[in-house]
C-alpha cells in the first residue's frame, strides 16, 4: 500500500551538531534525505537559546547545499525582542519562509536568562506582526509536563495556534489514541489548522527513554517490555523501533492525518526505511541501496 499523496506534508527534524564529526554526519544525513523532497526540514533551538548560533549555521548550510526549505526553531527564552527581530530579518535574507515558534525550555542550574515573551502565543503574535513567515507551533497530545491540567494545556495550545499559526507539529508519542483524543478535543473547540503527528523511532531506547522522561512522552508498558527483553542487543532494539514506528505511521496515515514529521536524531537510515516501507516514493529505494555511514 502506498500513502504517497501530494496533499500531505512530510518533514524531517535535525539538531545543530556540536562537533566536526557531528557536522559531517549531519551533512551526509541531509544529502541522503534531500532526494525524498520533504515539505521542509526543521532545525532545533537548544534550551535557553544554547544553540542559537549553531541553529543559524546549520540552517544556512542546508540552504547552501540543497534545495530544501529550512524551518528554524525560535524560542521565547534566551533572547530579547530585538534579538528575535534580528533573527527573523537574517533568516528572511537567506530565504527562510517558515519558522517554528516555541516557548522553549529553561536549562537547569543556569543564571536567569533573557525572556522576550512569557508564552508562545506572544511569540507567535510577534512573528506574525513582523511579517513574511508561515508559523508552526508545537503540540503535546499527552499534555505538556508543566501544565497544571489537561484543560489548561489545551486552552493554551488553542490560544497559541489562533495567534497566527499555519500548522502544529506534535511532540512524539507512541499511542496513536493519545493523538486522536487530542485532535478531537481541539476540533471541538473550533481549531481547524493541520496538526501533524511527530514520529520518533525507538532506535536508541535508552536515549529516547531519557528524552521521554523530560518531555512527558509516555512509552507504553508493552513497548518498554519488548525493548527491555532485547537489552544488550542494540541492533535488535533498533530493528524493533523501526518496525513499531512504521506500524504507527501506517495507522496514522490510514486515519487521514495531514502528514508526518520525523524526528531523525540526525540519522538517515531509520527515516529512509520507514519511508520505503510506507511506499511514500520510489526514491527511498534508490537511496537505501547506497552505502550507509550510520
Amino acid at each position: 500500500m502506498s500513502f504517497h499523496d501530494t496533499q500531505r506534508g512530510y518533514s524531517f527534524e535535525f539538531f545543530p551538531p556540536k562537533s566536526d564529526a557531528g557536522r559531517q554526519r549531519l551533512a551526509k544525513t541531509v544529502q541522503k534525505l534531500a532526494p525524498l523532497r520533504p515539505s521542509f526540514v526543521s532545525v532545533t533551538f537548544g534550551a535557553g537559546g544554547s544553540t542559537r548560533e549553531g541553529s543559524f549555521q546549520t540552517a544556512s548550510e542546508i540552504i547552501r547545499t540543497t534545495n530544501l526549505d529550512v524551518t528554524p526553531h525560535l524560542s521565547c527564552i534566551g533572547s530579547t525582542r530585538d534579538q528575535i527581530a534580528a533573527q527573523l530579518d537574517t533568516y528572511r535574507a537567506i530565504g527562510v519562509k517558515r519558522v517554528v515558534a516555541l516557548r522553549g525550555d529553561v536549562p537547569e542550574a543556569e543564571a536567569p536568562l533573557p525572556r522576550a515573551f512569557a508564552y508562545a502565543n506572544e511569540l507567535v503574535e510577534f512573528i506574525r506582526d513582523h511579517g513574511g513567515f508561515e508559523i508552526s507551533v508545537g503540540a503535546y497530545p499527552e499534555f505538556h509536563p508543566e501544565a497544571p491540567s489537561p484543560e489548561i494545556d489545551v486552552a493554551n495550545f488553542v490560544r497559541k495556534a489562533q495567534a497566527g499559526a499555519t500548522e502544529a507539529i506534535t511532540q512524539y508519542f507512541y499511542s496513536n489514541d493519545a493523538y486522536y483524543r487530542f485532535l478531537d478535543w481541539v476540533r471541538r473547540l473550533g481549531l481547524e489548522i493541520p496538526i501533524v503527528p511527530g514520529i520518533m523511532p525507538l532506535t536508541d531506547f535508552a536515549q529516547v527513554e531519557r528524552f521521554s522522561k523530560f518531555c512527558g512522552a509516555d512509552i507504553p508498558a508493552w513497548i518498554r517490555k519488548r525493548m527491555c527483553s532485547l537489552e544488550g542487543d542494540a541492533r535488535g532494539q533498533e530493528e524493533l523501533g523501526i518496525e513499531l514506528a512504521t506500524r504507527q505511521a501506517e495507522e496514522l496515515l490510514r486515519s487521514g492525518v495531514p502528514g508526518l514529521h520525523f524526528y531523525t536524531l540526525n540519522r538517515a537510515e531509520p527515516t529512509l526505511r520507514i519511508w520505503h516501507s510506507l511506499g511514500l516514493s520510489d526514491t527511498a529505494v534508490q537511496v537505501l541501496t547506497q552505502p550507509s555511514a550510520n
